[in-house]
């Protein structure tokens, strides 16, 4: 045997006593899936006087999902594209088609903190894809993120990368671990508030988008879609 065939043989031994974990067999691009299309689907509802229909751009959230690499990464192929589904279903609710950058209702939402005070005038009401709000969700994004939550919340408003990294570290932190209980339990999570009667026209919409989502990528939405 040659010294070619050797290394190929012993290659192909290596790989096949290898257990590739489906977490890489079955990850999906985001950028494969989250197309142009698809993205000026969801922008082009949105007024022609909206702030945010010329700040949120795939390009700059195909930048901030490079910090999270994880998003759109679930195990399945399937379990990724639903994940990413439910982030754009709750993105298109929470903005209004790529509509709002800003909470209309801007309040202070600053909460006795130790560890992420409240600056001075600042306030700290929703900004961003996910409407990031009060000031400790500010602070520790901020920290995540290499930008002054506290003293610069404006930043999120004004910066498009970090608007949507802003959306991506809440959702790894606080939605990506419920993702497989169903779209319903996104929703406690995004605004539970909602729930159990709260809002059921919120509820509706939230799931309306979702199952939508889920058609444009070919999947089913699964089970456990409402709240």
């Amino acid at each position: 045997m040659g010294k070619l065939q050797l290394l190929s043989a012993t290659l192909a031994i290596f790989l096949s006593a290898i257990a590739i974990p489906t977490t890489f067999v079955d990850a999906v691009a985001v950028g494969s899936v989250v197309t142009p299309a698809f993205f000026n689907r969801i922008l082009s509802q949105a007024g022609t006087g909206c702030k945010g229909k010329t700040f949120y751009t795939r390009a700059a959230l195909l930048t901030a999902a490079r910090a999270y690499p994880r998003f759109g990464n679930l195990d399945t192929a399937l379990w990724s594209k639903r994940e990413i589904a439910a982030f754009f279903a709750h993105v298109t609710h929470e903005t209004g088609h790529f509509c709002y950058v800003e909470e209309i209702a801007r309040n202070t939402y600053c909460s006795p903190s130790s560890q992420y005070p409240c600056a001075p005038g600042k306030k700290y009401y929703g900004r961003g894809p996910i409407q990031l709000t009060w000031n400790y969700n500010y602070g520790a994004c901020g920290k995540a993120n290499n930008f002054d939550g506290l003293k610069n919340p404006d930043i999120v408003a004004k910066n498009a990368v970090i608007a949507w990294k802003t959306g991506l570290w809440f959702w790894m932190k606080s939605v990506r671990p419920v993702v497989k209980q169903g779209f319903g339990a996104t929703i406690r999570r995004v605004n539970g508030g909602e729930c159990n009667g709260g809002s059921p026209a919120a509820v509706a919409a939230r799931v309306k988008y979702y199952r939508a989502y889920c058609r444009s990528f070919g999947i089913t939405p699964g089970p456990n879609i409402s709240c």
